[in-house]
């Protein structure tokens, strides 16, 4: 199996909606491009990633979205060195009908108190249900592993909930850590790489914006040691 050496998370740059969320009432999601910020944070972040991919090969897969085509164009990688794959799977949560902004705010505050991992927006889907569809295209991903002449960097331009989700399937996050972490910022990478031990480790973490309380709380094992939140012997929280 030719496990890559690294696999590269990265968010789209600024979009319309990002910058101002009245655009949903006209425009929906998936057709929201890029702003003249937005272009520039993606070719900042392609600066990045052509400093750290060199001259190896790349297997990219991008969102549907128009601004995550957009970012992917914008970061300039070599053609000749890149594989790319469109993967539905890799969008954005789906927050159903934008286009009453009152409602869509009853909404937020709604989720906010509910949780976000489990509140499922009103002919959207929840945090749980872009875990399932993440967790099948990671699969997908690994089978790929497969081939023996697999790149040896993955790509993946995505949205910042999706990448904090693929990384809490990766690393077998608690639904309370992944909870405490805030989304990257436009244009903002992350990466899990390949350690000595054999194990993918996160570059650096998410941006904590609570400390993270288990809805279970601490489990004795059977030899009376204490487990954390993500089933590692040790502190609590501690990321596999």
């Amino acid at each position: 199996m030719a496990r890559p050496r690294r696999i590269v998370l990265v968010r789209h740059g600024e979009s319309e909606g990002n910058f101002d969320d009245a655009v949903y009432e006209r425009v929906p999601d998936h057709a929201l491009s890029l702003t003249e910020r937005g272009f520039r944070q993606a070719e900042a972040a392609g600066e990045r990633l052509r400093a750290l991919f060199g001259e190896e090969r790349i297997s990219a897969y991008v969102s549907p979205y128009r601004r995550t085509h957009q970012t992917f164009r914008a970061l300039r990688l070599d053609p000749a060195r890149v594989r790319m794959r469109e993967e539905p799977r890799l969008r954005e949560q789906d927050w159903g009908n934008w286009q009453d902004r009152e409602d869509v705010r009853r909404q937020k505050a709604a989720r906010d108190a509910y949780g976000h991992f489990f509140y499922r927006f009103a002919q959207g889907e929840s945090g749980a249900d872009v875990y399932d569809r993440v967790g099948a295209f990671l699969e997908s991903l690994w089978r790929s592993f497969e081939s023996p002449d697999h790149p040896p960097n993955v790509l993946l331009v995505t949205h910042g909930l999706t990448m904090r989700l693929f990384c809490m399937r990766w690393l077998h996050w608690t639904v309370a850590e992944f909870e405490s972490l805030s989304n990257p910022g436009n244009g903002e990478m992350r990466a899990l790489e390949l350690g000595t031990d054999g194990r993918y480790h996160l570059d650096r973490p998410f941006e904590r914006w609570c400390t993270p309380e288990s809805y279970a709380g601490p489990y004795e094992g059977e030899s009376g040691e204490t487990y954390g939140m993500s089933g590692v012997r040790g502190r609590p929280g501690r990321p596999r």
